[in-house]
């Protein structure tokens, strides 16, 4: 709901009067941006345990079908406190599917196969606008990409010389060696409740990459990758400095793991 005096923020006039709207409407420019604040502050406790949220989707998941009842019953609860009401239309209960792009599977996490299948059925790109397009693909996928900052630098540079397009051999060898990665993408893993989550960081003079894993029965397994192309000052950075700078662009992108989970 609008606090009385944001009421007048929020008027619109008609050709009978002028009227206010009491609560925020999707269409003002921050209602999604306020909405998402919302659900992430009502939901904190759920997220990457037992739910994910994106402004009105929302996803119950479980990693074992007996427990989904009661993950469902924790977030129908919060829903009451909160008074919070859902389209039953648009509810859909004991099922996998795509969630943000992504497949989710009691096995876990997977990438979407037609973003992976975009990728690999399109060819070199031949203008700056075809490399926009690809960086922006690789980008939708890249919480499966190991490093995918590094893998996508030669492509990063193109767009700094917009007026001389220029595909290399570099582009051209990294662009296969993309592919090669993206036929064989890994599974993301759901970390268990409590699970200790074990951090590995690396940095390069350029990027800088992250993965939390969780260890079980001695095989650690991917959660999500995080990874960033270094700007002017950054790539300045001492060893030291840029490890910490890894550690806090991953804290602060994976907030919800941290605040749930020890991290080694």
């Amino acid at each position: 709901m609008l606090t009385p005096k944001d009421h007048k923020r929020a008027s619109f006039i008609t050709s009978d009067s002028t009227f206010c709207y009491v609560a925020i409407p999707f269409r003002l420019k921050n209602a999604g941006a306020t909405y998402q604040k919302l659900v992430d502050k009502i939901f904190r406790p759920q997220l990457g345990r037992n739910m994910e949220v994106y402004v009105d989707d929302m996803l119950v998941k479980s990693k074992e079908a007996l427990n989904h009842v009661k993950d469902l019953e924790e977030t129908f609860t919060v829903l009451r406190k909160y008074r919070l009401k859902l389209n039953p239309g648009k509810c859909a209960f004991g099922v996998s599917g795509r969630f943000l792009g992504f497949k989710v599977t009691q096995r876990g996490i997977e990438a979407n196969p037609s973003k992976i299948k975009a990728i690999l059925d399109t060819g070199p790109p031949t203008n700056i606008n075809e490399v926009q397009r690809l960086i922006g693909r690789i980008v939708a996928l890249s919480r499966f990409i190991s490093k995918s900052a590094e893998k996508s630098l030669s492509f990063f540079k193109i767009l700094r010389k917009v007026k001389n397009f220029e595909w290399t051999d570099e582009c051209q060898q990294a662009f296969e060696e993309l592919k090669t990665y993206l036929a064989r993408l890994p599974l993301l893993v759901k970390p268990s409740p409590e699970d200790t989550l074990y951090l590995y960081i690396s940095s390069t003079s350029q990027a800088m990459s992250s993965v939390p894993l969780q260890e079980e029965e001695g095989t650690k397994t991917p959660i999500y990758y995080v990874s960033k192309v270094l700007n002017g000052a950054e790539s300045r950075y001492p060893p030291i400095e840029k490890m910490a700078l890894a550690l806090v662009i991953t804290a602060r992108k994976l907030r919800p793991y941290f605040l749930s989970h020890p991290v080694a």
